[in-house]
């Protein structure tokens, strides 16, 4: 997936590269955007970006990544807090505000380029793959966490309701970019706080 400059300067241009890639892909989709592009918008020649990425699909990949990446940072001090209702909640809120700063049009940013690759590309699939397991992980971590404290019902599956919490974000950011608003997310995790809802157990 590239090559990892060694330099400041050289982790400098390569970010830049992922960065005009990603922000023509999010305003252009994927198909409609050319090596060409890439270079206007960075700012670097042919050979520079060659330098950093194979061809095209090594470039789009590496974009996939970084993206992946930069979604979990976003989200990580508060998904390494959801093993308490409340803490649920809190993510929760957070993903809808910040659905709600894009005006509910920008959809998931991973979401979207899975929609555009997983299909064509096995090791873009792999990536995504990869992406929704490290986004969940740590949903699942806390869950198991309030099981092991009595909070959730011994016989609920945590993978299952970590997946059904999952697929109500994306699904959830989908329509909310269709129909142009947050309120379709909102109503698509109360559906998965009901989930949890019934999961607790009665002395929670």
């Amino acid at each position: 997936m590239g090559r990892l400059p060694t330099t400041a300067r050289g982790r400098a241009t390569r970010a830049r590269i992922l960065d005009s890639a990603a922000e023509l892909i999010q305003r252009r989709g994927v198909a409609a955007v050319t090596l060409d592009d890439v270079e206007r918008a960075a700012g670097v020649g042919r050979s520079q970006l060659y330098h950093y990425f194979d061809d095209r699909d090594d470039l789009i990949r590496s974009v996939v990544h970084s993206t992946v990446d930069t979604v979990l940072a976003a989200q990580e001090p508060l998904l390494l807090k959801v093993d308490s209702p409340a803490g649920i909640d809190r993510w929760f809120d957070a993903i809808v505000a910040n659905g709600t700063r894009q005006d509910a049009v920008g959809g998931c940013a991973i979401g979207s380029l899975a929609a555009q690759l997983s299909g064509q590309d096995d090791l873009a699939r792999e990536a995504f793959v990869d992406a929704f397991a490290r986004w969940e992980a740590p949903v699942i971590a806390g869950l198991r966490r309030m099981q092991e404290a009595g909070e959730l019902r011994p016989e609920v599956d945590v993978t299952e309701l970590a997946d059904l919490t999952m697929a109500a974000i994306q699904g959830g950011l989908l329509l909310a970019q269709v129909r142009r608003s947050p309120d379709q997310l909102r109503l698509a995790l109360r559906g998965a706080r009901a989930a949890l809802e019934d999961a607790l157990t009665e002395a929670s």
